[in-house]
């Protein structure tokens, strides 16, 4: 759920593709209707095309690039890139055009032919012009992660740019809908199958297997994707999500209660402004949730053309502040009437826990998003309707009786509500400040372990942080090379910054974008399997 790029850009990688942009001698064909899943142009625009060989090079050429290629290997395909645009529905199911990337892999054996299909959900972007198929586009490092990851090792991937961004016709984006945003994946694969065979790479075929990935908001796309596929008997081969807020309730629970996560004050407003938009009813006007200040256009604000860092200076909306500092019953403020729920929303001050610094910058005063007055209404529903995972764990399922409407519908789209039937691998690093690793991963886990009793085998974890196993009987022993670069990257992370507090703040500002290739070079690598 990172605002920013994956932290290995490819800055140079687009110059080398502007010679391969335009449609070339395709001669295409309109279709004017908005079924779900409606290719509008087909055979949709080639952006781009590149060989292995001058992929390699180019990579070669930057020591990002060079980074990436130690995690993703050397390309063995070329890639053709697709710009495709089709319709599928809103969060209140309202038509919606919607593009995305279709990335054809070309070349020799593994490259054409039958192959399988990789449907990637993207993740949390705050730049509305986003276009994942654009790879001429210096700061478009997802879709070049992706393309050097997967399209050129053999995939055809399909990532929508999802609804509201781009040229969509949404004027919202439904954060974190599960029905809307795994509909959107469903119809961008859909239509991506109808240009397969159409498309200037037309010896690149559909081989029948499909591979489901994500990262961050995308994860939970994934993991929602998924599920609307087994529930739909549509064949899904494995998939696995990476850092995603998967328990959703949990993780908003947790914030609430004061353990803050960095990326706060764009979570919070894209996913209020998305159910207010999908559903009614979060609020009566921007007021009851936001501090005057913000409140006047908080509700357009995300996603949006102007880039994050201008919103922050230009006071649309603050870097780091969710809550006051002066919490109810301190400073002044009002008392909530309950000295048990003024000291559930005590500012974090416990010094044996290493993750309260991060928590408290959650913190300020002034300047802060989120009222006083939603914040102790949040946290009393979540006091006397208690979600399963916290704030302790009773029986890990999210509240069925929250009676704010925020909490209804976070609970109604978290996704402790399915059990997979194939393989799926969950990745992350268990000190991500941004989405946090136990109260996700871990608790997505333990409730299809303890819940819905799935086989430990069908569903493993992969933790960057933990110990390499060392076990060639224990197959998550494959991931130990990845565990390993990851704490040099790491370490070199925190040397680069000089070490010390500055060093181990470099290592927490960047940690969420640093675990992505790692964990999409453990997805593809567990893809290989089947």
């Amino acid at each position: 759920m990172k605002t920013t790029g994956f932290g290995i850009g490819i800055c140079a990688f687009g110059a080398l593709l502007l010679a391969g942009c335009g449609s070339d001698t395709q001669t295409s064909a309109m279709d004017t209707g908005t079924t779900r899943g409606t290719l509008m142009v087909n055979p949709p625009l080639r952006i781009a095309a590149v060989d292995a060989a001058t992929l390699k090079a180019q990579l070669s050429a930057s020591a990002s690039g060079q980074q990436l290629l130690l995690i993703a290997g050397d390309p063995t395909c070329g890639v053709d890139f697709n710009y495709m645009h089709y319709w599928t529905v809103g969060g209140n199911g309202e038509a919606a055009s919607a593009s995305g990337a279709l990335m054809v892999p070309t070349g020799g054996a593994g490259c054409s032919g039958a192959r399988p299909i990789l449907l990637y959900a993207h993740g949390t972007d705050t730049d509305k012009l986003r276009n994942l198929a654009d790879i001429t586009d210096p700061t478009n490092s997802e879709g070049a992660l992706i393309a050097a990851m997967f399209a050129a090792h053999g995939y055809i991937v399909v990532a929508p740019n999802y609804t509201g961004y781009d040229t969509s016709s949404l004027p919202y984006h439904p954060y974190v809908n599960g029905a809307a945003q795994s509909a959107d994946m469903i119809d961008a694969l859909t239509a991506a199958r109808k240009a397969l065979g159409h498309v200037l790479a037309a010896g690149t075929t559909d081989g029948g297997k499909l591979f489901i990935t994500g990262y961050s908001q995308g994860g939970y796309v994934a993991m929602a994707t998924h599920k609307a596929m087994q529930a739909a008997n549509m064949p899904v081969t494995a998939s696995a999500p990476m850092s995603g807020p998967y328990a959703l309730l949990a993780f908003a629970d947790t914030v609430f209660y004061g353990r803050v996560d960095l990326g706060s004050t764009v979570f919070t407003p894209l996913v209020t402004t998305s159910y207010q938009k999908s559903y009614g009813g979060m609020y009566a006007a921007t007021t009851d949730v936001y501090e005057a200040n913000y409140a006047p256009t908080i509700e357009g604000l995300l996603p949006n053309s102007i880039a994050i860092n201008t919103l922050y200076t230009s006071g649309k909306l603050p870097p780091l502040t969710l809550f006051n500092s002066h919490t109810p019953g301190t400073n002044g403020e009002p008392s909530s009437g309950s000295a048990q729920l003024d000291a559930a929303l005590a500012e974090p001050s416990d010094p044996n826990d290493p993750n309260t610094p991060l928590y408290r910058l959650g913190f300020g005063n002034p300047g802060n998003l989120v009222t006083n007055a939603f914040r102790t209404a949040y946290v009393a529903d979540a006091a006397t309707h208690p979600d399963g995972a916290v704030p302790s764990v009773t029986n890990l399922m999210p509240s069925s009786t929250a009676a704010l409407p925020l909490r209804q519908k976070l609970a109604m789209n978290d996704l402790r509500s399915w059990a997979p039937t194939s393989p799926v691998l969950l990745c992350g690093g268990a000190k991500d400040p941004v989405v946090f690793f136990p109260v996700n991963t871990g608790v997505i886990e333990a409730f299809w372990a303890n819940v819905a009793m799935v086989p430990a085998a069908l569903v493993p974890e992969l933790d960057l942080e933990a110990a390499p196993i060392g076990n060639p009987n224990n197959p998550l022993s494959a991931f130990d090379p990845l565990k390993v670069a990851f704490a040099h990257t790491e370490q070199a992370i925190f040397t680069g910054a000089g070490g010390g507090a500055a060093g181990q703040s470099a290592v927490v500002q960047s940690y969420h974008q640093t675990v992505a290739p790692f964990c999409s070079a453990a997805a593809r690598g567990f893809f290989s399997q089947f």
